[in-house]
């Protein structure tokens, strides 16, 4: 949340998508994963990841409210979706094969056309500062491991040790993963740890006062994973996408999204053909993607403060927040939650 240094490399001014006029009603969604069961938390969990959501909600409230620009409404809602053990980022990452905590996170800002992203990190306390940090202090766009983790320090991002990103809920799924693996056969793959090792990862898109839009995605990863897998949500245009007209944030398989660019097709699909943003995600993300053989889901915003959310697993955490400063909270499928119009 930071001003853009001078060091990003940049494209022309000239060129640079320009946001639209100003006096549009500041929108933020918000996203704590794809994939939640009835089952998978007790009424205890379920209210603690409701009630983190609804003050991610507020915090990215308060920065558009002061006026900030979008991506700082993003990164505000995601610090507090990293912090919060419920959902599969920062404090509540999943475990690798090898019982470490990897941690994937990217930004695009859409009025710009900038982005950063840091994978495999495991000492960074809110990826999603660091991935701003690549942004807008260095000319690069991505970094990862040892590398990204230095930078970090140069850039006074926190670092903590390993341990404080353990979890004992995220500790026993690793377990019964590797049982289930042992259980199998030597030559079986790595999804067949747990019955969903893929879901996970928290995300935030925003529409400012001036109509500048901003995409935000974190995550752990996959559970049992190995070999330093990297999945979509650091893969700016597979989990993470933002342009002048429309902002993604993708939750799910990522192997699938990454092959199927998911968030840049579902703009693609706004920007070159004028597709309503609902009809353009549930066409990626209900369509395109099962027919492929993933899942998962997604928050998507256009530049008129509609939001979408398509998913099509039994829940996603999911929520928005509008001018009024009220906030809307859903985790299952049959959950009620209006959705904003635009303007």
């Amino acid at each position: 949340m930071t001003a853009f240094a001078t060091t990003q490399a940049a494209t022309p001014e000239d060129v640079r998508p320009s946001p639209p006029a100003s006096g549009h009603a500041p929108v933020l969604a918000i996203h704590g994963g794809a994939g939640v069961e009835r089952g998978d938390l007790d009424a205890a969990g379920l209210a603690e990841a409701r009630a983190a959501l609804e003050t991610a909600l507020r915090a990215g409230h308060a920065q558009l409210q002061a006026g900030a620009p979008a991506m700082d409404a993003v990164e505000a809602a995601i610090t507090v979706l990293e912090d919060a053990p419920s959902f599969n980022a920062g404090k509540g990452a999943v475990f690798t094969h090898e019982g470490r905590n990897e941690l994937d996170a990217a930004v695009m800002d859409g009025a710009t056309g900038q982005a950063g992203a840091i994978a495999g990190v495991t000492r960074v306390r809110n990826p999603i500062l660091l991935a701003d940090a690549v942004m807008t202090s260095s000319p690069h766009v991505m970094m990862v491991g040892e590398g990204a983790e230095a930078f970090a320090q140069t850039q006074d991002i926190a670092l903590v040790d390993p341990a404080y990103f353990r979890t004992e809920r995220r500790w026993q799924q690793l377990q019964r993963a590797l049982e289930a693996e042992r259980r199998s056969q030597p030559q079986a793959s790595v999804l067949t740890g747990d019955a969903r090792p893929y879901f996970g990862t928290v995300g935030a898109v925003a529409l400012d006062g001036d109509g500048r839009l901003a995409a935000g995605t974190s995550t752990g990863g996959m559970t049992n994973k190995r070999y330093n897998r990297v999945g979509d949500a650091p893969l700016i245009g597979a989990g993470t996408w933002a342009d002048a007209q429309c902002a993604v944030s993708g939750t799910g398989w990522g192997e699938y999204y990454i092959r199927a660019a998911a968030a840049h097709e579902i703009c693609a699909r706004v920007r070159l053909r004028g597709d309503d943003i609902r009809e353009a995600a549930d066409a990626v993300i209900d369509r395109e993607i099962p027919a492929a053989g993933g899942n998962g889901g997604a928050i998507a915003l256009d530049a008129d403060g509609r939001v979408a959310f398509p998913f099509n697993t039994p829940g996603m955490y999911r929520g928005w927040i509008g001018a009024d400063g009220v906030p809307h909270v859903a985790v299952f499928r049959e959950d009620e939650i209006a959705l904003p119009d635009g303007r």
